[in-house]
């Protein structure tokens, strides 16, 4: 399941830094979740961070990306090799 913000967001800025696959990012008019980076924290934390400091619990699971924790971690090793990839190739 990929996380989602919803307009409920006030821009406080502190859910962007807690992200550690770099899957939060400021939008038009609030902050977005890329739902194809956003891993709920699988691999990282037991808890999405996002969802952990946010202090007006804007960031509900988002029910168009409904996924298991297997679908999570596959995401997650995803994004681990290609920032390997990219790591090794700079």
């Amino acid at each position: 399941m990929a996380l989602m913000i919803t307009d409920e967001c006030i821009n406080c800025d502190v859910c962007e830094p807690e992200c550690p696959n770099l899957a939060i990012s400021l939008g038009v008019e609030f902050y977005e979740i890329d739902p194809e980076r956003c891993t709920e924290c699988v691999g990282h934390f037991d808890e999405p961070q996002c969802v952990q400091v946010c202090p007006v619990s804007c960031i509900p699971v988002n029910p168009q990306r409904v996924e298991d924790k297997e679908s999570l971690w596959a995401k997650y090793r995803r994004l681990q090799a290609a920032t390997a990839a990219s790591s090794s190739a700079g």
